[in-house]
């Protein structure tokens, strides 16, 4: 079910919507101006039942990259509330696309700012959103993060190479530990088995993996995260760990190179 998951008296307010399988969209709503936008639209149903079970009226797509369980809903949505649709300049695949981004452009919801990412990889276009006060004063924000970084994993690799994908999660490794991290799956007991494959030492991951599971039996989401716990558990922003580098026989190597083969085992696993 569809659940609210920003704080209480946040300027933005944030509701996961359950989509496909696996897929989550973002309902993000400007309490001042009452701007409403969902992050990607893999399924038009649960969407619009959502919208409508709280009074709101959609007035924009966020979307992260072209696939279609991302941009899937876009025309439906934009024919039946006139919203506007925001993805990456440079990927002419977004279908309805009325306003393009590229990296550091900021980009309003109402009262509210979004900083656009560039961060390639999973796909050559995809693009993530961060709203550095969606929590007020005391948050550290809000990163929408498409299939860039998982809890617990990053996105396959369909259309860019290792390198470019590290840089892209070398830019989100900037971002306040507090940042809360919504991504777009519920991927995060299958990342941790095998981010637990290759850091095994790790006794944050162990710690984390133990609520993932519990929380999985109770039926419960694992999204979204923290950048702090990212950093200390996802094996795809840890390739600097002995631990990882001993188990993947790249002691010492470049950091890059250790990311490329965590990637490549990952695919295998």
């Amino acid at each position: 079910a569809a659940r609210r998951v920003s704080p209480a008296g946040a300027p933005l307010t944030v509701v996961r919507v359950p989509c496909l399988s696996d897929n989550y969209a973002w309902l993000l709503r400007d309490e001042r101006s009452g701007a409403t936008a969902v992050v990607d639209t893999p399924e038009v149903a649960p969407v619009v039942a959502e919208l409508e079970a709280r009074g709101w009226a959609l007035t924009h797509v966020l979307n992260t990259h072209h696939h279609g369980d991302h941009v899937g809903g876009n025309a439906e949505l934009k024919a039946k509330y006139g919203c506007t649709v925001v993805g990456p300049e440079m990927d002419e695949r977004i279908p309805g696309k009325d306003v393009g981004v590229s990296d550091g452009d900021t980009y309003e919801l109402g009262t509210q700012r979004a900083e656009v990412l560039f961060t390639p990889g999973h796909t050559r276009g995809h693009v993530v959103y961060f709203f550095p006060d969606a929590e007020g004063g005391n948050g550290g924000g809000a990163l929408f993060a498409g299939d860039t970084l998982f809890a617990l994993g990053c996105g396959r690799l369909f259309e860019g190479t290792p390198a470019q994908m590290w840089a892209s999660l070398q830019k989100l490794e900037r971002l306040p530990d507090a940042a809360k991290v919504y991504c777009a799956h519920e991927y995060t007991q299958a990342n941790g088995r095998f981010a637990l494959s290759v850091e095994p030492g790790n006794e944050a991951l162990r710690a984390r993996m133990a609520t993932v599971d519990a929380a999985r039996e109770r039926g419960e989401a694992t999204v979204p995260s923290t950048m702090e716990a990212e950093r200390a558990t996802n094996p795809f922003l840890r390739p600097s760990s002995a631990d990882l580098q001993a188990t993947v026989g790249m002691a010492g190597a470049a950091l890059g190179d250790v990311f490329a083969e965590t990637r490549r085992r990952k695919d295998n696993f």
